[in-house]
């Protein structure tokens, strides 16, 4: 194979790389739990960008279950998040694992 070419094709998917992971720290995902009560949505750098919560949620005596939901809508929209990322990567690699990406 060319080594010129394999150069240029080298660098056009990192310009690429460097494209698609832009597009992926703009990306969000949202999750909600409790039928929607506590929603959470993350960026596509898994940063947590905003929380909500009904006030209906709020029990004082019942701590515990608004801590549950949080978690369970924050750990939901941070899968949703990372599977958004990959999707996007992958479709810039074709499949390749590369590391760091």
């Amino acid at each position: 194979m060319d080594m010129r070419k394999m150069m240029k094709q080298a660098q056009k998917m990192q310009v690429e790389l460097a494209k698609a992971q832009e597009e992926v720290a703009q990306m969000t995902a949202e999750a909600t739990a409790g039928g929607g009560v506590v929603k959470i949505v993350v960026s596509g750098d898994l940063e947590i960008k905003s929380v909500t919560i009904d006030p209906a949620a709020v029990d004082p005596e019942d701590v515990e279950m608004l801590e549950d939901l949080v978690l369970a809508a924050a750990n939901e929209a941070l899968r949703s998040a990372q599977a958004l990322g990959n999707a996007r990567m992958e479709a810039v690699t074709g499949g390749l694992n590369l590391p760091g990406f």
